[in-house]
């Protein structure tokens, strides 16, 4: 399916809070979008309805591309509830984009939870996740940082990361939590 300037509130950001929506940002002089083209639609296909392809050509819907800080093409960006949650540029191979897509289908954020349910520990983290606080889950996964031995430290990185991820990169939230957890790190 694709998108315009007028369509994409309706085609990509409404649907994305169904379901997972990957948007295709390429333009038909593009040798590599060209080449990307079957490896996405393939992958997605492969996943049975699970995730919406959508393409916007760049050339004709500028306003799109810059809105969304298109510099590179091909550049696809995974929408989830109205924002974007994953992005790459550039031709992938078809590993790399079905990792992407499977990533996308089953966060990493779920996975190292419900790995954190079984096992019992951070239970306070857990707790303000299923309460939706994702602020305090991030406060205390932060806080733990500095005092944690390496491999803990580690675990937290990866947690505190795959929160970021699910979020969303550019909501407020994550960027004050990404200069604490630097900090917090080095």
């Amino acid at each position: 399916m694709d998108a315009t300037e007028q369509t994409f509130d309706d085609v990509v950001l409404a649907r994305s809070h169904e379901r997972p929506v990957v948007v295709d940002f390429w333009a038909e002089w593009c040798g590599p979008c060209h080449a990307l083209a079957p490896v996405l639609e393939g992958a997605i296909a492969e996943r049975d309805g699970a995730v919406e392809l959508v393409k916007v050509d760049v050339d004709t819907n500028t306003a799109l591309a810059q809105q969304f800080g298109v510099s590179g093409i091909p550049a696809v960006k995974a929408f989830r509830d109205g924002r974007v949650v994953k992005e790459f540029v550039g031709a992938q191979s078809p590993t790399s984009v079905a990792l992407f897509l499977d990533d996308l289908l089953a966060p990493r954020a779920d996975t190292l939870v419900e790995e954190l349910r079984a096992s019992g520990d951070l239970p306070d983290v857990v707790a303000a996740l299923d309460a939706g606080d994702l602020e305090r889950a991030l406060d205390l996964v932060v806080t733990a940082v500095p005092a944690a031995e390496r491999e803990e430290r580690e675990r937290l990185r990866e947690l505190a990361v795959a929160l970021f991820e699910r979020i969303g990169q550019d909501d407020p939230l994550v960027t004050g939590y990404r200069r604490r957890l630097a900090s917090a790190l080095y």
